[in-house]
């Protein structure tokens, strides 16, 4: 799979070249594109692995050998690098590679009815055939979602055939693992690996938009209700288990041995905003916010050093290195996987935000994501942009400023996040009459140069529990403020988290501190830590009684940001 790491790397570097141009950056990645296309066979076949290992034994393992996912993340990189510089080099090499996928694969008589064993390469035809147009690239994309689980089974025959080896056999999963297990249309429930299966939801979703298949448009709303409603962290991270990196079964979610995955909430990322192409709903663009505030950029260290594969919601340090069942979870970064999966998908997801921030179609611009910045598009052939200034999501005020070269009407669309039960929208000073409608505010009007939408985005501290369904919850509660998950650290607290409860009285307050982990609102409140000193200490159990209790003050800090100072115990749930 390493071919896909140098991929993101491109796609992260074209993207930054977008926002920043630098020569020296540049340089180096036209170097790494001339290594990539000499590597290129005489038929257009690119991947290392087989050519370097045995170029006769390729399409032989499609199931692990990732030569289809490796060929995704490349296309990914050629039209980003395109897009960022005007060159095609890689573009052009990775179309002759997909000419060759696309003789090799498919159900007319002589080629292979097989598909991605880890999808991704879907969604990159899709964007390639927003690129092109070529109908071929969507047909490439429609089979492989179409023909992903179809009996016979692929994967079965290419086991028998080849003698692969079968991990997952005794498994709770078995092909599900690899989302083959039944078509996409039958499958109701998040199964296997979490990765996997949100990259194949992401082609699926771009598959249902551009065919208009109802059929298929009705399976992603089915899963997409399913990993939010049952199978999703309250960070926005999935897949709970370490054993296949995947998901289990409903609200099974928990804490200390949680996987939670870096490129899971990513996926998860990349997902819902293909859901608001199907259809402009809020609660795609909340669970979009939820993940990369909180089980995304959880995963980079703020030095950009250091990296999470795994995202737990609860760590004792003692625990990760002396019990083999949560020997998974790390309790500082890393700076290095044998998997490097997670450092270069960060990359490239920070690198283009700006794709999640805004969408626009022919009478509407929508703003899913309130982030400092600027934006650009044209209605009726009139261009207009719109700059916004905000503090979020440490402060509340977002101001919107719309500037079009003439007077033109369009629709404003402004995400009015779930979690705030308040907005206060005003236009030019004066209160806004705006049409709600799913999760959206919307404001028709014709637009002058100077009109300026202020939105206020109330955040008082929430106090969440989980659905009692989750056994790991029951009893605790979770903080929360605007986007952001909070959680406790040995480093402001001391040890033994466990012994800590939330004050009834939930006296909260909130603070911005600039010298603090980059400039974070920390909360402080009330609490109660049960004292372990009056234990009989040779005694392992007692008869009930109330324990002894002293008042303390806790101090929470953003979860995303856990994990930057000494080692130590975290806490999100908090006995109530």
């Amino acid at each position: 799979f390493q071919d896909s790491d140098i991929a993101k790397w491109l796609e992260g570097a074209a993207y930054s070249l977008i926002w920043h141009p630098d020569e020296r950056l540049e340089r180096m990645a036209d170097e790494a594109i001339e290594d990539i296309v000499a590597a290129q066979q005489p038929d257009g076949y690119l991947d290392t692995y087989y050519i370097i290992n045995g170029p006769e034994r390729r399409w032989t393992n499609l199931m692990d050998h990732h030569e289809l996912y490796c060929a995704g993340h490349m296309l990914e990189a050629a039209l980003a690098y395109e897009q960022a510089t005007g060159k095609r080099r890689l573009l052009d090499a990775m179309i002759k590679y997909v000419d060759l996928i696309d003789a090799t694969f498919g159900t007319r008589p002589g080629k292979k009815r097989g598909y991605p064993g880890h999808p991704v390469l879907e969604m990159a035809l899709m964007r390639l055939y927003a690129r092109t147009g070529e109908p071929r690239h969507l047909a490439l994309a429609k089979y492989f979602v179409d023909q992903r689980g179809q009996t016979p089974l692929y994967f079965q025959e290419e086991r028998l055939r080849e003698k692969n080896p079968y991990m997952w056999e005794d498994s709770p999963f078995g092909d599900q693992y690899y989302q083959a297990g039944k078509p996409l249309r039958e499958q109701t429930e998040a199964e296997g690996h979490a990765v996997r299966a949100m990259y194949l939801y992401c082609g699926m979703t771009d598959v249902a938009r551009e065919t208009g298949d109802k059929a298929l448009v009705e399976t992603c709303r089915v899963l997409w209700r399913n990993v939010v409603r049952r199978r999703m962290y309250v960070t926005g991270a999935v897949g709970s288990s370490a054993y296949g990196e995947s998901f289990t079964f409903d609200y099974d979610l928990p804490n200390d041995t949680a996987y939670a995955e870096t490129c899971a909430a990513i996926g998860l990322v990349f997902w819902a905003r293909r859901m608001l192409t199907l259809e402009p709903r809020g609660e795609y663009a909340d669970v979009m916010e939820r993940a990369l505030y909180n089980g995304v950029i959880s995963g980079m260290q703020q030095d950009g050093k250091r990296f999470f594969y795994v995202n737990p919601l609860e760590v004792l340090p003692e625990a990760c290195a002396r019990d083999h069942g949560r020997r998974h979870v790390k309790p500082e970064r890393q700076k290095w996987f044998a998997c490097a999966c997670c450092p270069p998908n960060l990359i490239r997801t920070l690198t283009s935000l700006e794709r999640y921030v805004y969408s626009a179609d022919d009478t509407a611009w929508y703003v899913h994501l309130y982030v400092a910045g600027g934006a650009a598009a044209a209605f009726g052939g009139v261009k207009a942009s719109l700059k916004v200034e905000t503090g979020y999501p440490w402060r509340e005020e977002v101001s919107i400023r719309v500037k079009p070269e003439a007077p033109v009407r369009f629709r404003l669309a402004l995400r009015m996040p779930q979690w705030c039960a308040q907005p206060e929208l005003r236009l030019n000073g004066e209160a806004c009459p705006a049409e709600h409608r799913d999760g959206y505010a919307y404001i028709d009007r014709e637009w002058r140069p100077g009109d300026t939408v202020a939105l206020r985005l109330p955040m008082p501290v929430r106090v969440l529990r989980a659905n009692p369904r989750v056994r790991e919850d029951a009893g605790r509660v979770c903080v929360a403020r605007g986007p952001m998950v909070y959680c406790l650290e040995e480093a402001d607290n001391g040890g033994d988290l466990h012994l800590v409860r939330l004050n009834g009285n939930r006296d909260f307050t909130a603070r911005f501190e600039p010298d603090t982990l980059g400039g974070v609102v920390t909360l402080a409140s009330g609490g109660i830590r049960e004292d372990p000193e009056g234990w009989d200490e040779g005694r392992l159990y007692a008869p009930c009684g109330e324990p002894a209790t002293k008042p303390v003050r806790l101090r929470w800090i953003p979860y995303y940001a856990w994990a930057n100072r000494a080692v130590g115990e975290m806490l999100v749930w908090v006995r109530a």
